[in-house]
């Protein structure tokens, strides 16, 4: 007799709403609040990038299907730019486009897990990354390290307390989301010579790589390119987070098994939002120049109202609410909040030594909404 259908294990041990169980209730209840629990931007992108500014006569066969690997022309200018941005080696066949950055590292990972695998993930991290490893069957294994660690050596005892013999990949952000640390360049060579000596491949998401305000990014390929898969996006760069365009960059025989993962999932990214994405990358320079511009003024202001240091990157604070919870929990915080009419994102999303941290976004809104609702959290928290 055939089993009884059922859920697959798999996804039902990933998390389900992971931002806020109170935004579908704001929106239901057509309540204006201050949306700080995802992470997007007010800006709308530059003008020549955006939706309205493509047309079937400039660009036939725009709303068709695409190479799977992205545009000729895209994935052309993007090898151009790893090189010069990123500082090390990316020819066409180790590049990916993908629907987003967060379709990119599902690529890569449906392509290296086997059921069991472990992969490694400093915490805490982006809300998503642990689903996407539990989808494929692997096994997150939370290395708590951007709130705690201090120096190259605390980076690496906190990756080797939680290795085992079932590592098979480490997960690494810079600019992190949620914290907003930027990881120094000798931290990410020490880490990536880490990996090769333990066989591990590297997940680098590098989404926010413009979004820098104090110190400097550095890609992590540039240490250990023979097993680090490097992700970028659009999406935080250029304020297109709905073109669904991200791109990935690793070794050749990684890209070769992640394409089939995308073919088989998305196809392809949007072709339009790779036309879009094509022209960010000619003439969205200045956009982005405005925009990191604008989000460190709101996050300096933001950081000043709560009374903690202002961020070094990306577009995210990671606040610890323990003393102002009660006997109902994260719960009972997020409720009260949500009566303030600010929405935060819990911090369990970001891994479970995180259950009393909140998430916040100071680039969701417009800055005067930002600081409004940076004042009433900030009352909230005390």
């Amino acid at each position: 007799m055939p089993r009884r259908p059922r859920f697959s294990a798999n996804v039902n041990a990933m998390p389900g709403a992971v931002y806020s169980p109170f935004a579908d209730q704001a929106a239901a209840a057509g309540r204006r609040v201050h949306p700080l629990h995802v992470g997007d931007t007010w800006m709308e992108p530059f003008e020549g990038g955006r939706m309205e500014d493509l047309r079937v006569e400039e660009h036939p066969g725009m709303h068709r299907y695409c190479n799977t690997q992205g545009i000729a022309p895209l994935v052309d200018a993007l090898v151009e730019k790893v090189r010069a941005r990123n500082g090390f080696a990316c020819e066409r066949e180790s590049l990916l486009v993908s629907a987003g950055a967060t379709g990119g590292l599902a690529c890569a990972l449906g392509a290296i897990l086997e059921p069991g695998d472990e992969v490694l993930i400093l915490a805490p991290f982006w809300p998503l990354i642990r689903g996407i490893v539990q989808l494929f069957g692997g096994v997150p294994v939370e290395v708590p390290f951007y709130d705690r660690v201090s120096d190259v050596e605390g980076a690496l005892e906190a990756v080797a307390e939680r290795m085992s013999p079932r590592s098979v990949a480490l997960y690494v952000s810079t600019p992190s989301n949620p914290t907003g640390r930027v990881l120094p360049e000798s931290w990410l060579a020490a880490l990536a010579e880490l990996a090769r000596r333990e066989d591990l491949w590297l997940l680098s998401d590098e989404v926010y790589e413009e979004l820098v305000y104090r110190g400097e990014h550095c890609s992590m390929a540039r240490f250990a390119p023979e097993r680090t898969l490097s992700a970028f996006s659009f999406s935080k760069a250029y304020g297109m987070a709905g073109n669904r365009v991200g791109y990935v960059v690793g070794p050749e025989a990684l890209l070769e098994q992640a394409r089939k993962v995308a073919t088989h999932t998305f196809y392809a990214a949007p072709t339009a939002g790779q036309l879009a994405a094509l022209a960010a990358l000619s003439g969205g320079a200045s956009w982005i120049e405005r925009a990191r511009a604008l989000y460190r003024e709101a996050g300096d202001a933001s950081a000043k109202l709560l009374g903690i240091d202002p961020p070094e990157g990306s577009t995210f604070f990671f606040l610890d609410a323990s003393r102002k919870l009660d006997e109902r929990g994260m719960a009972g915080f997020l409720a009260d909040c949500f009566e303030d009419g600010v929405l935060v994102a819990p911090g369990a999303s970001c891994g479970e030594a995180y259950a009393d941290w909140v998430r916040v976004c100071y680039t969701a809104a417009p800055p005067e909404q930002i600081s409004d609702a940076m004042s009433l959290l900030a009352r909230r928290l005390g």
